[in-house]
Protein backbone atom coordinates (compact mmCIF):
# COMPACT_ATOMS: atom_id res chain seq x y z
CA UNK A 1 0.00 0.00 0.00
CA UNK A 2 1.79 3.44 -1.48
CA UNK A 3 1.83 5.22 1.72
CA UNK A 4 0.72 8.30 1.12
CA UNK A 5 -2.79 6.61 -0.40
CA UNK A 6 -3.66 4.93 2.70
CA UNK A 7 -2.71 8.55 4.25
CA UNK A 8 -5.18 10.46 1.65
CA UNK A 9 -7.78 7.40 1.98
CA UNK A 10 -7.77 8.21 6.42
CA UNK A 11 -6.87 11.91 6.12
CA UNK A 12 -7.25 13.57 3.23
CA UNK A 13 -10.58 12.84 1.76
CA UNK A 14 -12.16 11.80 5.36
CA UNK A 15 -12.68 7.79 5.27
CA UNK A 16 -11.72 5.88 7.64
CA UNK A 17 -10.49 2.66 6.77
CA UNK A 18 -8.51 -0.19 7.32
CA UNK A 19 -5.37 -1.03 5.03
CA UNK A 20 -7.34 -3.95 3.38
CA UNK A 21 -10.16 -1.54 2.57
CA UNK A 22 -8.43 0.68 1.04
CA UNK A 23 -6.43 -1.87 -1.03
CA UNK A 24 -9.94 -2.52 -2.59
CA UNK A 25 -10.10 1.30 -3.07
CA UNK A 26 -6.81 1.58 -4.81
CA UNK A 27 -7.60 -1.57 -6.59
CA UNK A 28 -10.95 -0.38 -8.01
CA UNK A 29 -9.00 3.47 -9.11
CA UNK A 30 -6.64 0.96 -10.82
CA UNK A 31 -9.17 -0.64 -12.78
CA UNK A 32 -10.93 2.55 -13.54
CA UNK A 33 -7.41 3.91 -14.96
CA UNK A 34 -6.87 0.18 -16.87
CA UNK A 35 -10.19 0.82 -18.54
CA UNK A 36 -9.49 4.22 -19.33
CA UNK A 37 -6.38 3.39 -20.91
CA UNK A 38 -7.92 0.87 -22.56
CA UNK A 39 -10.38 3.16 -24.44
CA UNK A 40 -7.38 5.68 -25.76
CA UNK A 41 -3.82 6.56 -25.52
CA UNK A 42 -2.34 6.34 -22.38
CA UNK A 43 -2.26 9.42 -19.96
CA UNK A 44 0.45 12.08 -19.94
CA UNK A 45 3.16 10.54 -17.88
CA UNK A 46 6.88 11.00 -16.94
CA UNK A 47 9.20 8.18 -18.41
CA UNK A 48 13.09 7.63 -18.11
CA UNK A 49 14.40 7.20 -21.40
CA UNK A 50 18.32 6.98 -23.00
CA UNK A 51 19.67 9.31 -19.84
CA UNK A 52 16.96 11.65 -19.90
CA UNK A 53 13.05 11.75 -17.95
CA UNK A 54 11.01 12.80 -20.86
CA UNK A 55 6.98 13.75 -20.50
CA UNK A 56 5.10 11.27 -23.14
CA UNK A 57 1.87 12.72 -24.18
CA UNK A 58 -0.01 10.24 -26.27
CA UNK A 59 2.52 7.45 -25.98
CA UNK A 60 5.28 9.85 -27.47
CA UNK A 61 8.04 12.01 -25.91
CA UNK A 62 6.98 15.78 -26.06
CA UNK A 63 8.86 18.72 -26.13
CA UNK A 64 7.39 21.76 -23.83
CA UNK A 65 7.27 25.09 -25.71
CA UNK A 66 5.47 26.77 -23.62
CA UNK A 67 4.17 30.34 -22.66
CA UNK A 68 2.94 31.11 -19.27
CA UNK A 69 0.15 33.80 -19.61
CA UNK A 70 -0.03 36.64 -17.35
CA UNK A 71 -1.98 35.86 -13.98
CA UNK A 72 -5.16 37.43 -14.53
CA UNK A 73 -5.55 36.75 -18.72
CA UNK A 74 -7.17 33.62 -18.12
CA UNK A 75 -9.99 34.98 -16.06
CA UNK A 76 -11.68 36.25 -18.85
CA UNK A 77 -12.66 34.46 -21.84
CA UNK A 78 -13.38 37.82 -23.97
CA UNK A 79 -9.53 38.82 -22.58
CA UNK A 80 -8.62 35.54 -24.71
CA UNK A 81 -10.30 35.34 -27.82
CA UNK A 82 -7.75 37.74 -29.69
CA UNK A 83 -4.42 36.16 -27.55
CA UNK A 84 -4.85 32.71 -28.47
CA UNK A 85 -3.87 33.22 -32.42
CA UNK A 86 -1.13 35.15 -31.27
CA UNK A 87 -0.15 32.33 -28.84
CA UNK A 88 -0.51 30.16 -32.00
CA UNK A 89 1.41 32.03 -34.03
CA UNK A 90 4.67 32.30 -31.73
CA UNK A 91 4.56 28.56 -32.05
CA UNK A 92 3.98 27.84 -28.73
CA UNK A 93 2.73 24.01 -28.20
CA UNK A 94 1.54 24.47 -24.94
CA UNK A 95 -0.04 26.95 -22.73
CA UNK A 96 0.93 27.53 -18.94
CA UNK A 97 -2.60 29.16 -17.43
CA UNK A 98 -3.75 29.42 -13.91
CA UNK A 99 -7.11 28.57 -13.35
CA UNK A 100 -8.60 29.76 -9.91
CA UNK A 101 -10.25 28.61 -7.15
CA UNK A 102 -12.40 31.81 -6.31
CA UNK A 103 -13.93 31.05 -9.99
CA UNK A 104 -14.07 27.27 -9.51
CA UNK A 105 -16.13 27.15 -6.23
CA UNK A 106 -17.67 30.63 -5.89
CA UNK A 107 -20.10 28.97 -3.17
CA UNK A 108 -19.27 26.59 -1.13
CA UNK A 109 -19.51 23.57 -2.37
CA UNK A 110 -21.29 24.22 -5.65
CA UNK A 111 -18.35 24.26 -8.46
CA UNK A 112 -18.68 26.22 -12.20
CA UNK A 113 -16.41 24.77 -14.64
CA UNK A 114 -16.97 27.13 -16.88
CA UNK A 115 -14.18 29.11 -16.73
CA UNK A 116 -12.17 25.62 -17.06
CA UNK A 117 -13.93 24.45 -20.00
CA UNK A 118 -13.71 27.05 -22.44
CA UNK A 119 -9.61 27.38 -21.96
CA UNK A 120 -9.74 23.66 -23.21
CA UNK A 121 -12.31 24.17 -25.88
CA UNK A 122 -10.08 27.22 -26.92
CA UNK A 123 -6.66 24.69 -26.98
CA UNK A 124 -8.02 22.29 -28.61
CA UNK A 125 -8.89 24.91 -31.45
CA UNK A 126 -5.87 26.28 -31.64
CA UNK A 127 -4.12 23.07 -31.35
CA UNK A 128 -2.17 23.23 -28.41
CA UNK A 129 -1.88 21.44 -25.13
CA UNK A 130 -2.53 23.02 -21.59
CA UNK A 131 -0.83 22.95 -17.98
CA UNK A 132 -3.28 23.54 -15.41
CA UNK A 133 -1.95 26.17 -12.62
CA UNK A 134 -4.29 25.54 -9.82
CA UNK A 135 -4.27 29.11 -8.12
CA UNK A 136 -5.45 27.53 -4.84
CA UNK A 137 -4.51 28.29 -1.14
CA UNK A 138 -1.36 30.25 -2.13
CA UNK A 139 -0.16 32.50 -5.39
CA UNK A 140 3.00 33.93 -4.48
CA UNK A 141 2.66 32.85 -0.70
CA UNK A 142 -0.21 35.20 -0.59
CA UNK A 143 -4.15 33.75 -0.53
CA UNK A 144 -5.64 36.23 -3.23
CA UNK A 145 -7.41 33.65 -5.43
CA UNK A 146 -9.16 32.05 -2.68
CA UNK A 147 -13.06 32.00 -2.74
CA UNK A 148 -14.59 35.14 -1.09
CA UNK A 149 -16.51 32.64 1.33
CA UNK A 150 -13.39 31.60 2.74
CA UNK A 151 -11.16 35.37 2.91
CA UNK A 152 -14.72 36.47 5.20
CA UNK A 153 -14.03 33.63 7.15
CA UNK A 154 -10.66 33.76 9.15
CA UNK A 155 -12.45 32.00 12.40
CA UNK A 156 -13.32 29.06 9.96
CA UNK A 157 -10.22 29.52 7.66
CA UNK A 158 -7.28 30.27 9.84
CA UNK A 159 -4.65 32.76 8.17
CA UNK A 160 -0.92 32.69 9.18
CA UNK A 161 0.55 35.33 11.54
CA UNK A 162 3.18 36.89 12.38
CA UNK A 163 5.54 37.00 15.60
CA UNK A 164 3.62 40.01 16.95
CA UNK A 165 0.51 38.43 16.24
CA UNK A 166 -0.45 39.97 13.35
CA UNK A 167 -2.48 38.25 10.90
CA UNK A 168 -1.63 37.95 7.60
CA UNK A 169 -3.55 37.20 4.04
CA UNK A 170 -2.15 33.90 3.95
CA UNK A 171 -4.41 30.79 4.46
CA UNK A 172 -2.24 29.22 7.65
CA UNK A 173 -0.60 25.55 6.27
CA UNK A 174 -1.00 24.70 9.90
CA UNK A 175 -5.13 24.31 9.62
CA UNK A 176 -7.09 21.15 9.05
CA UNK A 177 -10.05 23.11 7.51
CA UNK A 178 -8.15 25.07 5.06
CA UNK A 179 -6.41 21.62 3.70
CA UNK A 180 -9.79 19.75 3.47
CA UNK A 181 -11.31 22.52 1.75
CA UNK A 182 -8.64 23.10 -0.89
CA UNK A 183 -8.27 19.26 -1.46
CA UNK A 184 -12.42 19.79 -2.27
CA UNK A 185 -12.16 21.88 -4.54
CA UNK A 186 -8.69 20.47 -6.49
CA UNK A 187 -10.21 16.95 -6.60
CA UNK A 188 -13.17 17.90 -7.67
CA UNK A 189 -11.16 20.11 -10.29
CA UNK A 190 -9.23 16.67 -11.36
CA UNK A 191 -12.24 14.72 -11.34
CA UNK A 192 -14.03 16.99 -13.52
CA UNK A 193 -10.67 17.06 -15.97
CA UNK A 194 -10.41 13.03 -15.82
CA UNK A 195 -14.58 13.26 -17.10
CA UNK A 196 -14.06 15.88 -19.88
CA UNK A 197 -10.31 15.40 -21.14
CA UNK A 198 -9.43 11.51 -19.81
CA UNK A 199 -9.30 10.44 -23.66
CA UNK A 200 -7.94 13.54 -25.20
CA UNK A 201 -5.36 14.84 -23.24
CA UNK A 202 -5.18 18.41 -23.88
CA UNK A 203 -4.34 19.12 -20.25
CA UNK A 204 -0.90 17.28 -20.32
CA UNK A 205 0.61 18.61 -16.64
CA UNK A 206 -0.84 20.63 -13.73
CA UNK A 207 1.19 22.75 -11.13
CA UNK A 208 -1.16 22.73 -7.11
CA UNK A 209 -0.51 25.67 -5.73
CA UNK A 210 2.00 28.74 -6.65
CA UNK A 211 5.18 29.85 -5.67
CA UNK A 212 4.32 28.88 -2.02
CA UNK A 213 6.36 30.78 0.63
CA UNK A 214 6.12 32.81 3.88
CA UNK A 215 6.60 36.49 4.06
CA UNK A 216 7.59 38.84 5.69
CA UNK A 217 8.46 36.51 8.49
CA UNK A 218 10.39 32.82 7.88
CA UNK A 219 7.40 31.07 9.61
CA UNK A 220 4.47 31.39 10.38
CA UNK A 221 3.54 31.99 14.10
CA UNK A 222 -0.01 30.81 15.28
CA UNK A 223 -0.78 29.32 17.68
CA UNK A 224 -1.25 26.20 15.37
CA UNK A 225 2.26 26.57 14.03
CA UNK A 226 4.22 27.29 17.39
CA UNK A 227 2.69 24.21 18.80
CA UNK A 228 3.96 22.27 15.94
CA UNK A 229 7.19 24.17 16.00
CA UNK A 230 7.65 23.20 19.67
CA UNK A 231 6.72 19.26 19.39
CA UNK A 232 8.67 16.93 17.57
CA UNK A 233 9.99 17.14 14.20
CA UNK A 234 7.81 14.59 12.27
CA UNK A 235 9.26 10.85 12.00
CA UNK A 236 8.45 10.99 8.68
CA UNK A 237 10.86 13.76 7.98
CA UNK A 238 13.74 12.53 10.00
CA UNK A 239 12.92 8.83 8.49
CA UNK A 240 13.28 10.57 5.38
CA UNK A 241 17.11 12.47 6.51
CA UNK A 242 18.09 9.27 7.99
CA UNK A 243 17.59 7.12 4.78
CA UNK A 244 19.58 10.14 2.83
CA UNK A 245 22.20 11.63 5.52
CA UNK A 246 24.84 11.10 2.50
CA UNK A 247 23.06 13.16 -0.01
CA UNK A 248 21.58 15.97 2.05
CA UNK A 249 21.88 19.61 1.00
CA UNK A 250 24.72 20.68 2.81
CA UNK A 251 22.89 24.09 5.43
CA UNK A 252 20.29 20.75 6.38
CA UNK A 253 22.93 18.29 7.12
CA UNK A 254 25.55 20.88 8.92
CA UNK A 255 22.25 21.82 11.21
CA UNK A 256 21.55 18.49 12.11
CA UNK A 257 24.85 16.86 12.58
CA UNK A 258 25.59 19.92 14.78
CA UNK A 259 22.35 19.03 17.07
CA UNK A 260 23.42 14.77 17.29
CA UNK A 261 21.18 14.03 14.56
CA UNK A 262 18.42 14.10 17.25
CA UNK A 263 15.33 12.45 16.29
CA UNK A 264 11.75 13.03 18.53
CA UNK A 265 12.98 16.22 19.59
CA UNK A 266 11.78 20.01 18.61
CA UNK A 267 12.38 22.03 15.52
CA UNK A 268 15.28 23.95 17.54
CA UNK A 269 16.66 20.84 19.43
CA UNK A 270 17.04 19.37 15.92
CA UNK A 271 18.40 21.78 14.15
CA UNK A 272 18.71 24.80 16.08
CA UNK A 273 17.59 28.51 16.96
CA UNK A 274 16.82 30.67 14.44
CA UNK A 275 15.47 31.77 11.03
CA UNK A 276 17.37 28.77 9.48
CA UNK A 277 15.57 26.68 11.11
CA UNK A 278 11.78 28.48 10.93
CA UNK A 279 12.57 28.27 7.25
CA UNK A 280 13.10 24.24 7.72
CA UNK A 281 10.17 24.27 9.70
CA UNK A 282 8.03 26.03 6.92
CA UNK A 283 8.89 24.27 4.33
CA UNK A 284 7.81 21.19 6.14
CA UNK A 285 4.30 22.85 6.65
CA UNK A 286 3.45 24.13 3.53
CA UNK A 287 5.65 21.33 1.47
CA UNK A 288 3.22 18.76 3.34
CA UNK A 289 0.00 20.37 2.64
CA UNK A 290 1.14 21.13 -0.76
CA UNK A 291 1.96 17.42 -1.31
CA UNK A 292 -1.29 16.23 0.12
CA UNK A 293 -3.05 18.32 -1.72
CA UNK A 294 -1.31 17.14 -4.95
CA UNK A 295 -1.87 13.09 -3.57
CA UNK A 296 -5.52 13.60 -3.59
CA UNK A 297 -5.66 14.97 -7.12
CA UNK A 298 -3.56 12.58 -8.32
CA UNK A 299 -5.84 9.61 -6.49
CA UNK A 300 -8.89 10.84 -8.79
CA UNK A 301 -6.59 11.62 -11.81
CA UNK A 302 -2.97 10.94 -12.14
CA UNK A 303 -1.69 13.80 -14.19
CA UNK A 304 2.34 14.79 -13.79
CA UNK A 305 2.35 17.44 -11.15
CA UNK A 306 5.31 20.02 -10.72
CA UNK A 307 5.79 22.62 -7.91
CA UNK A 308 7.63 25.99 -8.65
CA UNK A 309 9.61 28.55 -6.86
CA UNK A 310 10.67 31.83 -6.55
CA UNK A 311 14.03 32.50 -6.17
CA UNK A 312 16.69 34.56 -3.85
CA UNK A 313 18.32 37.75 -4.57
CA UNK A 314 21.74 38.01 -3.46
CA UNK A 315 21.80 38.67 0.57
CA UNK A 316 18.37 38.43 1.18
CA UNK A 317 17.28 36.30 4.24
CA UNK A 318 14.26 33.92 4.82
CA UNK A 319 11.39 36.03 5.25
CA UNK A 320 12.59 38.83 3.05
CA UNK A 321 12.17 36.10 -0.27
CA UNK A 322 9.26 33.30 0.09
CA UNK A 323 10.68 31.65 2.90
CA UNK A 324 9.90 27.87 2.46
CA UNK A 325 9.70 27.30 -0.83
CA UNK A 326 11.38 24.42 -3.64
CA UNK A 327 14.70 26.23 -2.96
CA UNK A 328 17.78 24.36 -3.84
CA UNK A 329 18.61 23.89 -0.33
CA UNK A 330 15.26 22.58 0.92
CA UNK A 331 14.89 19.88 -1.58
CA UNK A 332 14.96 17.35 0.85
CA UNK A 333 12.60 18.42 3.29
CA UNK A 334 10.08 18.61 0.12
CA UNK A 335 10.99 15.47 -1.12
CA UNK A 336 10.33 14.28 2.41
CA UNK A 337 6.76 16.24 2.65
CA UNK A 338 5.56 15.73 -1.10
CA UNK A 339 6.50 12.64 -2.66
CA UNK A 340 3.22 13.16 -4.95
CA UNK A 341 5.07 15.96 -6.32
CA UNK A 342 6.95 14.80 -9.13
CA UNK A 343 9.22 17.79 -10.17
CA UNK A 344 10.37 21.14 -8.27
CA UNK A 345 10.92 23.63 -10.69
CA UNK A 346 12.65 27.39 -10.42
CA UNK A 347 11.15 29.85 -12.04
CA UNK A 348 14.04 31.95 -13.76
CA UNK A 349 13.35 35.84 -14.15
CA UNK A 350 17.62 36.57 -12.70
CA UNK A 351 19.99 37.02 -15.51
CA UNK A 352 22.30 34.69 -13.98
CA UNK A 353 19.52 32.04 -15.65
CA UNK A 354 22.11 28.95 -16.02
CA UNK A 355 23.93 29.63 -12.85
CA UNK A 356 20.34 28.81 -11.10
CA UNK A 357 19.19 26.74 -13.46
CA UNK A 358 22.11 24.26 -12.70
CA UNK A 359 20.90 24.27 -9.18
CA UNK A 360 17.60 22.59 -9.64
CA UNK A 361 19.90 19.12 -11.50
CA UNK A 362 18.66 16.00 -9.82
CA UNK A 363 19.08 12.64 -10.58
CA UNK A 364 15.51 12.53 -8.94
CA UNK A 365 13.93 15.91 -10.24
CA UNK A 366 12.93 16.32 -14.14
CA UNK A 367 13.61 19.15 -15.31
CA UNK A 368 10.98 21.84 -16.07
CA UNK A 369 11.38 25.69 -16.44
CA UNK A 370 7.98 26.86 -16.13
CA UNK A 371 8.32 30.55 -15.65
CA UNK A 372 10.83 33.03 -17.27
CA UNK A 373 11.22 36.59 -17.91
CA UNK A 374 12.50 40.05 -17.56
CA UNK A 375 15.19 39.87 -20.48
CA UNK A 376 14.51 40.56 -24.30
CA UNK A 377 12.73 37.42 -26.44
CA UNK A 378 16.39 36.38 -28.01
CA UNK A 379 18.23 36.00 -24.42
CA UNK A 380 14.65 33.75 -23.48
CA UNK A 381 15.46 31.93 -26.72
CA UNK A 382 19.07 31.52 -26.03
CA UNK A 383 18.42 30.17 -22.64
CA UNK A 384 15.75 27.51 -23.91
CA UNK A 385 18.41 25.96 -26.94
CA UNK A 386 20.98 25.59 -23.86
CA UNK A 387 17.90 24.41 -21.28
CA UNK A 388 17.06 21.79 -23.87
CA UNK A 389 20.72 20.42 -24.97
CA UNK A 390 21.91 20.66 -21.42
CA UNK A 391 19.96 19.62 -18.98
CA UNK A 392 17.44 17.32 -20.60
CA UNK A 393 14.82 19.98 -19.92
CA UNK A 394 11.04 18.66 -20.69
CA UNK A 395 10.09 22.23 -21.39
CA UNK A 396 10.51 25.75 -21.18
CA UNK A 397 7.81 28.55 -20.56
CA UNK A 398 8.39 32.31 -20.63
CA UNK A 399 6.14 34.09 -18.83
CA UNK A 400 3.15 36.67 -20.21
CA UNK A 401 4.27 36.13 -23.42
CA UNK A 402 0.83 37.45 -24.86
CA UNK A 403 2.70 40.91 -23.63
CA UNK A 404 5.63 41.09 -25.41
CA UNK A 405 6.12 43.86 -28.40
CA UNK A 406 5.06 42.46 -31.68
CA UNK A 407 8.59 43.01 -32.82
CA UNK A 408 9.51 40.35 -29.50
CA UNK A 409 6.76 38.12 -30.38
CA UNK A 410 8.62 37.47 -33.79
CA UNK A 411 11.75 36.64 -32.03
CA UNK A 412 10.13 34.06 -29.69
CA UNK A 413 8.14 32.78 -32.86
CA UNK A 414 11.33 32.20 -35.18
CA UNK A 415 13.16 30.61 -32.34
CA UNK A 416 10.30 28.54 -31.38
CA UNK A 417 9.99 27.62 -34.91
CA UNK A 418 13.21 26.28 -34.76
CA UNK A 419 12.76 24.39 -31.65
CA UNK A 420 10.10 22.83 -33.41
CA UNK A 421 11.90 21.83 -36.41
CA UNK A 422 14.72 20.22 -34.50
CA UNK A 423 12.35 18.00 -31.42
CA UNK A 424 12.86 14.94 -33.09
CA UNK A 425 16.37 15.11 -33.21
CA UNK A 426 16.64 17.08 -29.70
CA UNK A 427 14.29 14.27 -27.89
CA UNK A 428 16.07 11.49 -29.46
CA UNK A 429 19.56 12.74 -28.78
CA UNK A 430 18.93 14.01 -24.69
CA UNK A 431 20.81 12.42 -22.26
CA UNK A 432 23.56 11.68 -24.47
CA UNK A 433 26.88 12.48 -25.25
CA UNK A 434 25.30 13.41 -28.82
CA UNK A 435 23.63 17.16 -27.78
CA UNK A 436 25.59 19.65 -26.68
CA UNK A 437 24.86 23.20 -25.39
CA UNK A 438 26.37 26.95 -25.69
CA UNK A 439 25.60 30.13 -23.68
CA UNK A 440 27.64 32.62 -22.38
CA UNK A 441 27.83 32.44 -18.42
CA UNK A 442 26.09 35.71 -17.12
CA UNK A 443 26.54 37.20 -13.73
CA UNK A 444 23.54 38.78 -11.51
CA UNK A 445 24.56 42.32 -12.61
CA UNK A 446 24.20 40.99 -16.03
CA UNK A 447 27.79 40.88 -16.86
CA UNK A 448 28.35 38.62 -20.13
CA UNK A 449 31.62 36.37 -20.07
CA UNK A 450 32.56 35.97 -23.72
CA UNK A 451 35.16 33.47 -23.28
CA UNK A 452 35.54 31.02 -25.91
CA UNK A 453 34.14 27.79 -25.09
CA UNK A 454 35.24 24.57 -26.49
CA UNK A 455 33.13 21.32 -26.74
CA UNK A 456 34.12 17.58 -27.94
CA UNK A 457 32.56 15.43 -30.01
CA UNK A 458 34.32 11.90 -31.10
CA UNK A 459 37.47 13.04 -33.10
CA UNK A 460 36.52 16.95 -33.03
CA UNK A 461 36.71 19.86 -31.20
CA UNK A 462 34.48 22.73 -31.51
CA UNK A 463 36.11 26.12 -30.47
CA UNK A 464 33.21 28.21 -30.09
CA UNK A 465 33.29 32.36 -30.70
CA UNK A 466 31.34 35.14 -28.99
CA UNK A 467 33.50 37.89 -30.62
CA UNK A 468 34.79 39.02 -34.23
CA UNK A 469 38.20 39.79 -35.26
CA UNK A 470 39.12 43.35 -35.63
CA UNK A 471 38.29 45.14 -38.75
CA UNK A 472 41.96 44.83 -40.41
CA UNK A 473 41.14 48.64 -42.22
CA UNK A 474 40.92 49.88 -38.87
CA UNK A 475 44.77 48.47 -37.46
CA UNK A 476 42.46 47.79 -33.93
CA UNK A 477 43.83 44.38 -32.28
CA UNK A 478 40.91 43.89 -29.72
CA UNK A 479 38.24 41.56 -30.67
CA UNK A 480 34.78 42.99 -31.14
CA UNK A 481 31.41 41.15 -29.33
CA UNK A 482 29.10 40.22 -31.63
CA UNK A 483 25.80 42.04 -30.76
CA UNK A 484 22.33 40.71 -30.09
CA UNK A 485 22.07 36.99 -28.07
CA UNK A 486 24.32 34.13 -27.64
CA UNK A 487 23.24 30.62 -27.77
CA UNK A 488 22.94 27.13 -29.82
CA UNK A 489 22.66 23.66 -29.24
CA UNK A 490 24.72 21.38 -31.31
CA UNK A 491 23.49 17.21 -32.64
CA UNK A 492 25.61 14.74 -33.59
CA UNK A 493 23.82 12.91 -36.38
CA UNK A 494 26.85 10.69 -37.79
CA UNK A 495 30.53 10.17 -37.39
CA UNK A 496 31.43 13.21 -39.04
CA UNK A 497 27.90 15.04 -39.29
CA UNK A 498 26.03 17.68 -37.22
CA UNK A 499 23.21 19.66 -36.81
CA UNK A 500 23.83 23.61 -35.25
CA UNK A 501 20.62 25.66 -34.44
CA UNK A 502 21.29 28.86 -32.44
CA UNK A 503 22.35 32.48 -32.77
CA UNK A 504 25.55 34.95 -32.97
CA UNK A 505 28.62 32.60 -32.72
CA UNK A 506 31.50 31.50 -34.74
CA UNK A 507 32.65 27.79 -34.54
CA UNK A 508 35.97 26.39 -35.55
CA UNK A 509 37.08 22.98 -35.75
CA UNK A 510 40.08 20.97 -34.41
CA UNK A 511 40.99 17.14 -33.85
CA UNK A 512 40.78 15.27 -30.77
CA UNK A 513 43.20 12.75 -30.27
CA UNK A 514 44.56 12.09 -33.71
CA UNK A 515 48.24 13.26 -34.11
CA UNK A 516 49.06 15.56 -36.80
CA UNK A 517 45.76 15.77 -38.12
CA UNK A 518 43.70 18.60 -39.03
CA UNK A 519 39.99 18.75 -39.42
CA UNK A 520 37.93 20.05 -42.14
CA UNK A 521 34.87 21.30 -43.15
CA UNK A 522 33.33 19.40 -46.32
CA UNK A 523 30.19 21.13 -46.42
CA UNK A 524 27.64 23.90 -44.31
CA UNK A 525 24.17 23.92 -45.09
CA UNK A 526 21.54 26.05 -44.15
CA UNK A 527 18.57 24.77 -43.97
CA UNK A 528 15.02 23.70 -41.98
CA UNK A 529 12.74 20.60 -41.32
CA UNK A 530 9.83 19.62 -42.31
CA UNK A 531 8.13 16.72 -39.76
CA UNK A 532 11.34 15.68 -38.58
CA UNK A 533 13.10 15.72 -42.98
CA UNK A 534 15.87 17.52 -43.87
CA UNK A 535 15.24 20.42 -46.65
CA UNK A 536 18.68 21.89 -47.48
CA UNK A 537 18.00 25.59 -48.23
CA UNK A 538 21.93 27.10 -48.95
CA UNK A 539 25.57 25.56 -49.53
CA UNK A 540 27.69 27.88 -47.47
CA UNK A 541 30.83 26.78 -48.45
CA UNK A 542 31.91 30.25 -49.76
CA UNK A 543 32.21 33.70 -48.12
CA UNK A 544 29.65 32.84 -45.59
CA UNK A 545 31.98 30.30 -44.13
CA UNK A 546 34.91 32.16 -44.45
CA UNK A 547 36.16 29.53 -47.28
CA UNK A 548 36.06 26.81 -45.03
CA UNK A 549 37.41 27.84 -42.00
CA UNK A 550 34.65 28.56 -39.43
CA UNK A 551 30.86 28.25 -39.52
CA UNK A 552 29.52 31.41 -38.63
CA UNK A 553 26.41 31.57 -36.66
CA UNK A 554 24.56 34.52 -37.34
CA UNK A 555 23.41 37.05 -34.71
CA UNK A 556 20.26 38.48 -34.47
CA UNK A 557 17.96 35.70 -35.56
CA UNK A 558 17.88 31.66 -35.35
CA UNK A 559 18.83 29.55 -37.71
CA UNK A 560 19.50 26.30 -38.58
CA UNK A 561 22.98 24.66 -40.10
CA UNK A 562 23.77 20.91 -41.31
CA UNK A 563 27.50 20.64 -40.95
CA UNK A 564 29.64 17.37 -42.57
CA UNK A 565 33.56 17.61 -41.32
CA UNK A 566 36.55 15.29 -42.56
CA UNK A 567 40.15 14.89 -41.31
CA UNK A 568 43.24 14.88 -42.30
CA UNK A 569 46.93 14.41 -41.81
Amino acid sequence: MPPFFYALCRYDLGLTMNRTQAWWVLAFSAFLFASAAAAGPALPQLHSSHGAVQLYVDGRPYLILGGELDNSSASSAGFMQPVWPKLAAMHLNTVLTPVYWELIEPQEGKFDFRSVDVLITNARKHNVRLVLLWFGSWKNSMSSYVPAWVKRDPQRFPRAQTSDGKGLEILSALSESNLRTDIRAFTALMKHLRDIDGTKHTVIMIQPENEVGMIPEARDHSAAANAAFAAPVPAQLTDYLTQHKDSLAPSVREAWQGHGFKTGASWEETFGDGIATDELFNAWSEGLYTGKVAAAGKAVYPLPMYVNAALIRPGKQPGQYPSGGPLPHLFDIWRAAAPAVDMLSPDLYFPNFAEWASRYVRPDNPYFIPETGRVNAAEMSANAYWAFAKLNAIGFSPYSPEYLSADEQKVLAESYDVLRQMTPLILAAQGSEKIAAIRPPVAFDGTQDLTAQTLTFGNYLFDVHFKLPPPVSTGAREEVPMPGAHGAMIIQTGADEFVVAGTGMIVMFRTSGIADSIAGIESVWEGHYVKGAWVPDRCLNGDENNQGRQLNVPAGKFSIFRVRLYHYH
